[in-house]
């Protein structure tokens, strides 16, 4: 198994894109790329801890290679986005990949540089070596599956999982 940290916005639009793909056993909701130890949903909002809101994705390579999982993430979020998705605006928010190791970090900016010509605007992911990967809160965790009548879930969340399943279809259980 193998893990990496991912970040594309809300938190609950990659957990929910990235969800139910074959070979990845887990998604969890979290916090990195900041200076505050173990922060609070309310202090990375804040925008002064330094942190994004990301998944640590768990998975096989021998079943999900992490190209074929990094190209899943760049569909679910917008790359060409500085530090915001949609109208969630401020650094918490930016699109980034933070790396255990240079495997991770090749595979990263080589997937970067075959999308490059998908997109209109260039690719603004942040690539960093992941430092600490902090847990979020438990009401975090499955949020769009739990929420399902949540406002923000059906406008902002719906869409990017069903968006992101249509176009990989193929990689879900």
């Amino acid at each position: 198994m193998e893990s990496i940290v991912l970040g594309g916005g809300c938190f609950w639009c990659v957990e929910g894109a990235l969800k139910g793909l074959r070979g990845v056993s887990e998604v969890m909701s979290g916090y990195s790329g900041g200076h505050v130890d173990n922060p609070t949903y309310e202090q990375v909002c804040g925008k002064r801890t330094g942190h994004a809101e990301v998944v640590r994705v768990r998975f096989d390579p021998e079943v999900i290679g992490r190209r074929t999982l990094l190209e899943v993430f760049f569909t679910c979020h917008d790359p060409t986005q500085l530090n915001r998705q949609g109208n969630d605006i401020g650094p918490q928010y930016r699109s980034a990949v933070f790396y255990a190791d240079e495997g991770q970090r090749a595979d990263t900016k080589a997937v970067i540089d075959s999308l490059a010509d998908s997109f209109h605007d260039p690719i603004v992911t942040e690539v960093t070596p992941l430092g600490e990967f902090w847990m979020a809160e438990a009401y975090h965790h499955d949020y769009f599956v739990n929420n399902p009548g949540n406002s923000y879930c059906r406008i902002v969340v719906a869409p990017k999982i069903a968006k992101t399943r249509a176009e990989h279809a193929s990689l879900y259980e």
